[in-house]
């Protein structure tokens, strides 16, 4: 498994990172404990959960419970030190998780003693804010997203607060990194000029959304990420499973997130459904596994840190693994690219 360097520092990563979200509503503890288990022996090292884990659905009762999955294979195991850990502070609107409250530097130590406690463990490699207080472009949100309400003033308080906060989890021995999730590149170079005005912690990554029908990671972004060494972290490699197939022809199959999630999460349109079938095509054509395709893609891109994808079976985990050996020839990658031109952002 090759390794990837995390932002500026100097944890090194798996270039495939095994996602949680699922543990403990679509799986038991004993299936996320196997999961792990199969992916440390394929030479994964990087597990990414949040504290509002499980999804599908997010609820009060199950808020946690992924991480004190998580917790419990390290205590049954041993192993944290084969580990690189990241987890996530909610941000600001989601009302089980601490009524709401926007991060600041008073959420930021009691969100880190919950995730230590509920993960077993002593510290943590990655912490990351999961979305901007001032909102985000992210999750369809691209096409309505409106920044003219934001006060600059209100946002340089803001991060300053959090790094101040954050740096004394640095000085504690809590957290090793951080890193955002569902940002801008205006908003990460922010934090940038942030961290060397305040010797707050430097972002190291960045968790977005990315893959061959989410592509809003490739221009502002990526340059970003590029000329100031900030990984990308994609998560929703497979577009919430559309990538694989499996919904084409208007099937939904028994126990798919399209069973609990009708639309999944607004990518479910006419447009990607028939961008799903350029790249089934181009997998075809070159005898490849549309889900390692897919993957191997991804993994290729030159501001990748690590791809985040995830499997409610063992089955779903062996072929994502196959990625990993997996590089794409330059006819493949053409292909992909006039698929791309066709069938730009189809949701």
């Amino acid at each position: 498994m090759k390794m990837n360097r995390l932002g500026r520092t100097n944890i090194e990563v798996s270039e495939l990172c095994l996602g949680s979200m699922t543990w403990g509503t679509q799986n038991t503890a004993e299936e996320g404990h196997a999961q792990i288990d199969r992916a440390l022996d394929a030479g994964i090292n990087f597990i990414d959960t949040a504290e509002m884990y499980p999804v599908n659905p997010v609820s009060a009762e199950t808020v946690g419970r992924t991480e004190r999955i998580i917790g419990l294979w390290f205590e049954r195991d041993m192993r944290r030190d084969e580990v690189v850990l990241a987890t996530k502070h909610s941000g600001e609107g989601l009302a089980i998780v601490r009524d709401g409250a926007p991060i600041s530097s008073q959420t930021i130590p009691e969100a880190v003693e919950g995730s230590l406690r509920r993960l077993k463990t002593d510290y943590i490699d990655l912490y990351q804010f999961h979305w901007p207080n001032r909102g985000s472009y992210m999750f369809r949100k691209n096409w309505t997203y409106d920044p003219s309400g934001q006060l600059m003033l209100d946002t340089k308080q803001h991060m300053d607060d959090a790094l101040g906060a954050l740096q004394d989890e640095v000085s504690r021995g809590t957290i090793r990194s951080f890193g955002l999730s569902n940002e801008s590149a205006w908003g990460t170079t922010k934090w940038l000029e942030a961290s060397e005005r305040t010797g707050g912690p430097r972002v190291a990554s960045v968790q977005n959304e990315y893959s061959l029908l989410c592509r809003l990671y490739d221009t502002d972004m990526a340059e970003m990420s590029v000329q100031e060494e900030v990984s990308l972290l994609a998560f929703s490699p497979l577009a919430a499973g559309l990538l694989t197939g499996k919904y084409q022809e208007g099937a939904v199959p028994p126990k798919s997130r399209m069973t609990l999630n009708d639309d999944l999460g607004g990518r479910k349109t006419d447009r990607a459904f028939d961008a799903v079938s350029a790249y089934l095509e181009i997998a075809a054509r070159h005898d490849l596994d549309p889900i390692q395709m897919a993957l191997a893609w991804c993994k290729s891109r030159p501001f990748m840190g690590s791809v985040i994808f995830g499997a409610t079976t063992m089955d779903q985990l062996e072929v994502s693994l196959g990625a990993a050996d997996l590089s794409l020839g330059d006819e493949v990658t053409a292909e992909i690219d006039a698929a791309h031109r066709a069938h730009p952002m189809p949701y």
